[in-house]
């Protein structure tokens, strides 16, 4: 039998069904297939014991679209950074972080960046090519299967961005949603800012989180850490999430790097308290996470302090977040998919 393209993941269940009907097989196999994929985490037919071994035998070269573990490294903190090749040979990063209660998965949604954010591994290497919605569901169920604990949230903030790549993460966002079943408002999608993409997004309706990183109050500023926000003025990116919090109801959360020296003085702190006003938001405040690449520092805890203190007075909502797995380069900003791989 001659090797095809099919990629399994990433179909519902209906799709599943008429898939195996064209099999040749009755249409029960469809629903047994569904929970060995998305359930049991099968990473390929010949391993899904309840189909006849004829049969097994017969699409064996039909791929289900599981990667391999290349390289795995653990934290202290015990989050997990996997390296995971591709079938074209690239490797893509994806980050378990496990708490008491949770488990939440980052994952990437495109081999590289393009981006260019001065802060950012990532964009620094450059941008390979868009993941498929396979490849994306894959990185969840790898963690899932892992960690050997149901994944509770998934967070679009890996390698790449997620909205120039929206029609792939809107099928990986259904498929985690309803087949794997983590929850609407268990998911965020993570977005440097792409104009007409945040409406686009919006349009959807889903009951997810959506998060704009901002990393600075005002366009100039903007332009020196993300060379691309040339073309995606912070103006048009605030009329855009306004109108996704009007769409769906969901307040926006705001990210924001803390750069020693950079974006963390009271007047940005002053600056990004008004640029907010009058949103349904919430700033999360992440402090800088150290790379080869770059020369920018974390803030000294007073610094952040006192950009914390602006905030408060101001009656804005924020969170102070600081990155796990940073021991791994795991943590935000960190994901280069260049690490030693033996």
């Amino acid at each position: 039998m001659t090797k095809t393209s099919t990629k399994l993941l990433g179909k519902s269940l209906s799709e599943l069904t008429t898939w195996v009907e064209t099999q040749g097989q009755p249409s029960y196999r469809g629903k047994q297939l569904y929970e060995w994929l998305y359930q049991k985490g099968a990473r390929s037919l010949s391993e899904i014991s309840v189909f006849p071994k004829q049969w097994r035998e017969q699409v064996q070269d039909t791929s289900i679209g599981r990667s391999i573990i290349h390289h795995r490294s653990i934290a202290p903190d015990q989050t997990r950074k996997y390296l995971l090749a591709l079938e074209d040979g690239l490797i893509v990063e994806t980050v378990g972080i496990p708490t008491s209660k949770r488990l939440t998965v980052c994952v990437s949604t495109q081999v590289g960046c393009a981006m260019k954010c001065d802060f950012c591994a990532t964009g620094k290497g450059g941008f390979k090519r868009n993941l498929k919605a396979y490849e994306i569901i894959d990185q969840v169920l790898t963690v899932q299967n892992d960690f050997n604990r149901r994944v509770s949230h998934v967070v679009f903030m890996g390698m790449g961005e997620p909205l120039l790549n929206l029609k792939e993460v809107l099928v990986a966002l259904r498929s985690i949603n309803q087949d794997i079943g983590i929850g609407g408002r268990a998911l965020t999608v993570s977005s440097v800012g792409i104009v007409g993409k945040i409406r686009e997004l919006a349009e959807q309706r889903l009951q997810l989180t959506f998060a704009l990183s901002l990393h600075a109050p005002n366009q100039e500023l903007r332009e020196r850490l993300i060379p691309t926000a040339v073309r995606n003025p912070l103006e048009q990116l605030l009329t855009e999430s306004k109108d996704y919090v009007n769409l769906t109801g969901r307040r926006v959360t705001f990210e924001y790097v803390l750069l020693a020296g950079v974006n963390d003085l009271p007047a940005h702190a002053q600056e990004l308290a008004q640029l907010v006003r009058g949103f349904q938001s919430h700033i999360n405040l992440i402090p800088y996470n150290p790379i080869r690449e770059a020369s920018y520092q974390r803030p000294d805890q007073q610094r952040i302090q006192d950009f914390v203190d602006v905030l408060t007075a101001k009656q804005v909502a924020f969170s102070v977040r600081y990155s796990r797995g940073l021991a791994a380069n795991a943590a935000c900003g960190q994901l280069r998919a260049s690490e030693a791989r033996n």
